[in-house]
């Protein structure tokens, strides 16, 4: 028995914003399961702006997309056959083959997943990178300490949106998040729990920033890079922290952009810049689950998703993420007939 599989192939490197014709749909087979094999139909796929950096042909901390390859990426699902008696068929699964309907993988390569403690997807999000991202940034990267001020861009994303109501459960005594449109910025007061949200597509984001925060920030959770760190790198105080995580707005840019004009301050105010890629921190893993499961279960955290339905729109699914399209997590479904 094998499974007809559609998957997405990265068939040119995209210069700038990627198109429809820089990847391509197509319809495959994937076989059965050897020795030590399974074989998963995905369920949830994840789309993240850190596969735009996958689609140049340049180092970084993962290998560009091979062309004319199937995409990867995490994905959760159903083990649907099976040659390992510690993955059988029926177990719900996460691993790193998406952008497919099949994966076909060893079974040391998938992670079991505790649908009681959550639904599936949720270990796509809040219980998986993306949650521990946020987690790991405000707890070692740039660690929040009672009474702080904490700023956090693209704060309705994925990672901003439980990073700023993570920042209150380590004691910052004030959130400020930046969001685009004024639907995003009433969602994160009144379902995330800011204090304040900033506008940015209202412009000057320094200005808002500096309103909202008069007497400075002390933690800058970095997801946009550009304007907003700019903008937090005014109006840090001595000894500030800032977790450099993303750059979104510079993703699709064809030629280096200049670099934050105001970054000379970090000098005067000793403020501490640090990359943070989640890879670092798995250690963490076991106790961000076991809170966040808590959370997650009294009501304290609210996790949400955005869900666009069928692989043929994976591809559409990613460009409206990197638009900020999503509040929350962006998923592909894959509904299961």
């Amino acid at each position: 028995m094998s499974f007809v599989s559609r998957e997405w192939h990265l068939v040119a490197r995209p210069v700038g914003e990627p198109t429809a014709s820089d990847v391509a749909f197509v319809t495959t087979t994937v076989p059965d399961p050897g020795p030590g094999q399974v074989v998963v139909r995905n369920d949830y796929l994840s789309v993240d702006p850190y596969m735009r950096g996958r689609m140049d042909d340049r180092e970084s901390y993962l290998p560009p997309f091979a062309l004319n390859q199937p995409m990867t990426g995490t994905a959760v699902g159903t083990v649907v056959a099976s040659h390992s008696a510690d993955v059988p068929v029926g177990t719900t699964v996460t691993h790193f083959l998406g952008w497919r309907e099949y994966a076909l993988l060893p079974a040391d390569q998938v992670q079991l997943v505790d649908t009681e403690l959550a639904p599936a997807q949720a270990y796509l999000g809040v219980l998986g990178t993306t949650g521990l991202t946020a987690w790991a940034s405000l707890k070692e990267v740039a660690p929040v300490e009672e009474g702080d001020v904490v700023f956090i861009s693209g704060a309705a994303g994925a990672v901003g949106s439980v990073a700023g109501q993570l920042a209150h459960k380590l004691g910052a005594s004030k959130v400020i998040g930046s969001a685009g449109g004024p639907d995003k910025v009433k969602r994160l007061t009144e379902d995330y729990g800011f204090d304040a949200g900033l506008d940015y597509r209202e412009g000057d984001i320094a200005g808002q920033l500096a309103k909202a925060a008069p007497n400075g920030i002390d933690v800058y959770l970095d997801n946009v890079g550009g304007d907003h760190l700019d903008a937090a790198l005014q109006v840090m105080n001595l000894r500030g922290r800032v977790a450099m995580v993303g750059a979104i707005s510079m993703y699709n840019a064809t030629e280096l952009p200049a670099g934050p004009p105001h970054l000379p301050l970090a000098i005067g105010k000793r403020i501490n810049l640090r990359g943070m890629n989640v890879s670092d921190h798995f250690h963490l893993v076991p106790e961000f689950a076991a809170k966040a499961g808590g959370w997650l279960a009294d009501g304290s955290l609210v996790a949400d998703e955005t869900v666009v339905d069928g692989i043929d729109h994976a591809f559409e699914a990613f460009s409206a993420m990197m638009r900020g399209a999503n509040t929350g997590k962006m998923l592909v479904r894959l509904p299961q007939v």
